[in-house]
């Protein structure tokens, strides 16, 4: 790929030590960029590549003053890629409340926690990129990830917005929307099915059906690829569904009556 670097060649990707942002920390470094990898776990070390490199920081984006030392240590850079993220499943009844604001403390609030640092250095350049990874599930709610699906729904609000917003600095947001992707994401979900639940046995099959997916789903590098070739776009869309029968079951939401698609999905997830 014969890259122009539009937003120049240093990229900060949060949730870098695993799965799809590790993918994207490796294939821009490899294509020349200077990558700032940010995660709670990785290793604080700099590797270096024939024209790139990845410098690992330790950040939480749950944690205010952790996210101020990380970019403290960064200074200036063009494109920012928001991957840190995990999933909770369980019967939307009965998830505790607790377990729905950590989920959405990781998937949504360190979004705008990291942006609330990371938009003052992109509008003072006067051109950015800002790429989140959202899910399908930020655009058709999953049977017993009705949490996980909620805080990527209010995560693709939000990106909405911020395109309309930072669209006069020179800032372009854009949403990517994997399906089922075979990463690490699947053992860390968090489960929580109440024994003497009324819904046990229909979480259960759905949960079964999702992680059988997500083990046989694409590489995470699939998704990396089209972070890069979006970093390599003047104008690129808001929102981009990654895999053919994913950009498919898109067109369908739009054109299927409502009741057709909640039909279709309960069918998949075994809620027949």
């Amino acid at each position: 790929m014969n890259h122009k670097f539009l937003y120049g060649n240093r990229i900060v990707i949060t949730g870098a030590s695993s799965g799809i942002g590790k993918a994207c920390a490796e294939l821009f470094a490899q294509n020349g960029y200077d990558v700032f990898a940010l995660s709670r776990s990785i290793e604080e070390k700099v590797e270096k590549f024939l024209s790139g490199s990845i410098t690992g920081i330790r950040c939480d984006v749950t944690d205010a003053d952790s996210i101020k030392r990380a970019f403290a240590k960064i200074g200036g850079f063009g494109i920012l890629i928001h991957s840190a993220g995990f999933g909770i499943a369980g019967a939307a009844e009965d998830t505790p409340i607790e377990m729905v604001r950590k989920q959405f403390e990781t998937n949504y609030f360190g979004v705008l926690a990291v942006n609330s640092i990371a938009l003052p250095v992109l509008r003072k350049r006067g051109k950015g990129l800002v790429i989140a990874i959202s899910s399908i599930a930020g655009r058709v709610s999953i049977p017993f990830q009705s949490h996980y699906s909620s805080s990527k729904y209010a995560l693709e609000a939000y990106m909405e917005a911020l395109r309309m917003e930072a669209g006069s600095f020179g800032i372009r947001a854009v949403i990517l929307e994997p399906g089922d992707t075979k990463t690490a994401f699947t053992a860390k979900r968090e489960t929580d099915i109440l024994e003497n639940s009324v819904y046990k046995k229909k979480a259960e099959a759905a949960i079964w059906q999702m992680e059988k997916d997500e083990k046989e789903g694409k590489d995470p590098k699939t998704v990396a690829k089209t972070a890069l070739k979006i970093s390599n776009k003047k104008n690129p869309p808001i929102r981009i569904a990654i895999g053919t029968s994913y950009k498919m079951l898109m067109v369908l939401r739009r054109i299927l009556p409502d009741r057709t698609v909640l039909f279709l999905l309960r069918k998949i997830y075994h809620q027949q």
